[in-house]
C-alpha cells in the first residue's frame, strides 16, 4: 500500500503544473480581463463626471450670486471669488445664458489653455481616448471645460489645471484594480474549490486507482469502487471499474491457460515420443505376413499418424508466438513453389497450380510467411482426405495480385467440399476453427497470427464454389521505406 502511494505521488505533477493551479490562474486572469473591459468605459465616465461636477458647481455659484444681486448674473465678492476658485482648483470661471456671457471669477495668473473639452458634443470614443491620455500622459496641462446645465439654456465654463483630474483618476484606477484583484481572487478561489471538489478530486482518485491497479492488477482490492454520481465522472468511474474487473478476469484466465498450456506441452511432448515409438512398432507389424495383421495394420498406422500430427500441431501452436518479423524482399512465386514441393508428399492425388506472377515482389519475413502459406495449403490438401471417388478433381491453386502497388492480395483455393457452417463461425480460433472433422484448427490460427504480425489480414471468401478460398491481404512494402 505504501509503495502504491509513493508511486502515485511520484506520478503527481508539481504544484505549478497541476490542473487545479492552471484553472485557478486562468479564472483569475479571465476575471481581470473582464474587469479591464469594464474599466475602460468606467474611467472615461469618471472623467466626464468629475468635469461635470466642476461645471455644475460653477452653475450653482452663478445662480447664488444672481439671487443675491437680483439679476441673472450676479457679482461675487472678491473673497467669494477666491474661495470658489480654490475649491474648484480653477483659474477662470464664466457662465453664458441667453447670449450673454459673464466672468464670475478669475485668478491673477491664467495660463494658456492646452486642451478644450466640450462635454455636450464629446463622443464616447473621444472621451475614452481623452481619459487615457490624461491618465498616462497628463498632469502638466491646462484644460477648458464647457458643459450645459439645467435645461440646456445655460453653459458653464471653467479653466483649470489637469493635475487634480489626473490625481483623482489614478486614485480611482487604483481602487478599481484593488477591487478587481480581490474579486478575481475570490471568484478564482470559489471556482477552484468547486472544480477541485467535483472534478479534480475524482480525477485524482481515478488516477491513483489506475496506478495502484497497474502495480498489482490481480488484486481485487485494487479495483476502483465507483461512486453514485450520475454525471460524466460517475460514468467514467463505472466504466473504469468494469474495465479493471474485466482485465482481472482476463489476466486470471490467461494465467490459468498459460499454466495449462505448459502442462499440456510437457504431456504432449512425452506423448509424441510415445506415439513415435508406437509408429515404429506398427511399421514392423505391417511386415508380418499374417492376414489378420495385414487387415488391421493400415488402420492402426493411419490412427497413429493422425495422433502424431495432432501432437505436432499442438506443439507448433505453443511455439507460434514469434518475434517481430524480420522483413526481406522476396519473390512470392518462388516461395509458393517451395511450399508446393514440401507438400507434394502428403497426397499424390492433389494437383498444385502456382498462378503467382513471376515478377511479383513483396517485403515479408520469409520464414514466417512460408509457414502461413504452408498452413493454408495443408488445410486445402486435408480437405480431400474423405474424397474416395477417383473421378473428383483435387486441385490447390495459389494466386496473387498487386493492388495499386501498395498491397498484395494472395488467394489459396481448392476444389474440395467447402466449409461447413460451424467451421465458418469459428474460423481462425484454435481448437474450434477446424475446417474438417477431427482437426484442431491450429493451422488457420497460426496463419492468422503470422499475417497479423505483418500488419495484414486474412479472411475466408464467402460464396466461392466449388471448394473454399482464403485470401491474405498484406502491405507490399515496409512502411519505413
Amino acid at each position: 500500500m505504501t509503495g502504491a502511494r509513493e508511486e502515485a505521488n511520484a506520478h503527481r505533477p508539481t504544484l505549478p503544473r497541476r490542473l487545479s493551479t492552471r484553472i485557478l490562474w486562468f479564472t483569475m486572469i479571465s476575471i481581470m480581463l473582464a474587469e479591464v473591459a469594464v474599466f475602460v468605459p468606467s474611467v472615461s465616465k469618471f472623467r466626464r463626471d468629475w468635469l461635470y461636477t466642476k461645471v455644475e458647481t460653477v452653475a450653482a455659484a452663478s445662480l447664488a450670486a444672481g439671487r443675491s444681486s437680483g439679476g441673472p448674473f450676479g457679482l461675487m465678492a472678491p473673497e467669494d471669488e477666491a474661495e470658489l476658485l480654490h475649491s474648484l482648483g480653477a483659474q477662470l470661471i464664466a457662465v453664458e445664458s441667453q447670449g450673454m456671457s459673464r466672468l464670475l471669477a478669475r485668478a491673477d495668473e491664467v495660463g494658456p489653455v492646452d486642451r478644450e473639452v466640450d462635454l455636450a458634443t464629446e463622443s464616447i470614443p473621444a472621451s475614452i481616448r481623452a481619459a487615457f491620455d490624461t491618465l498616462l500622459f497628463g498632469g502638466q496641462r491646462t484644460i477648458r471645460a464647457l458643459g450645459p446645465i439645467g435645461d440646456g439654456t445655460m453653459t458653464a465654463e471653467v479653466v483649470l489645471l489637469e493635475q487634480p483630474l489626473r490625481r483623482a483618476m489614478l486614485v480611482y484606477s487604483r481602487n478599481i484594480f484593488t477591487i478587481s484583484l480581490l474579486l478575481a481572487s475570490f471568484a478564482g478561489l470559489l471556482v477552484y474549490i468547486a472544480i477541485s471538489r467535483y472534478l479534480l478530486r475524482p480525477m485524482r482518485r481515478m488516477t491513483e486507482s489506475m496506478v495502484r491497479f497497474r502495480e498489482e492488477p490481480e488484486n481485487p482490492a485494487r479495483v476502483i469502487v465507483a461512486s453514485n454520481r450520475d454525471d460524466e465522472i460517475g460514468i467514467a468511474e463505472r466504466h473504469l471499474a468494469d474495465m479493471q474487473g474485466t482485465l482481472q478476469r482476463m489476466l486470471r484466465e490467461q494465467r490459468h491457460l498459460a499454466d495449462l498450456g505448459l502442462a499440456v506441452s510437457k504431456i504432449n511432448h512425452d506423448l509424441r515420443n510415445t506415439l513415435a515409438s508406437a509408429q515404429l512398432v506398427s511399421d514392423r507389424l505391417s511386415d508380418i505376413p499374417d492376414p489378420q495383421v495385414q487387415r488391421f495394420a493400415p488402420t492402426l498406422i493411419r490412427s497413429l499418424d493422425r495422433a502424431l500430427h495432432y501432437t505436432q500441431s499442438v506443439l507448433a501452436y505453443g511455439r507460434a508466438v514469434e518475434s517481430n518479423p524480420q522483413k526481406r524482399v522476396i519473390r512470392l512465386r518462388l516461395l509458393v513453389d517451395d511450399v508446393f514441393e514440401m507438400m507434394a508428399g502428403l497426397d499424390d492425388r492433389v494437383q498444385f497450380s502456382n498462378e503467382v506472377p513471376t515478377d511479383l515482389e513483396m517485403e515479408v519475413d520469409p520464414d514466417h510467411f512460408h509457414r502461413a502459406v504452408a498452413n493454408l495449403v495443408r488445410n486445402a490438401i486435408q480437405a480431400f482426405e474423405n474424397d474416395a471417388d477417383e473421378a473428383l478433381v483435387r486441385r490447390v491453386v495459389v494466386d496473387a495480385v498487386d493492388v495499386d502497388g501498395e498491397e498484395v492480395r494472395i488467394g489459396v483455393q481448392d476444389t474440395g467440399p467447402g466449409l461447413s457452417a460451424r467451421a465458418r463461425e469459428n474460423l481462425f480460433k484454435a481448437f474450434r476453427g477446424s475446417t474438417r472433422a477431427g482437426g484442431t484448427g491450429l493451422g488457420l490460427a497460426i496463419a492468422a497470427e503470422i499475417v497479423q504480425a505483418h500488419g495484414g489480414s486474412i479472411h475466408h471468401v464467402e460464396g466461392h464454389s466449388p471448394g473454399a478460398r482464403f485470401e491474405i491481404v498484406v502491405g507490399k512494402h515496409d512502411g519505413r521505406m
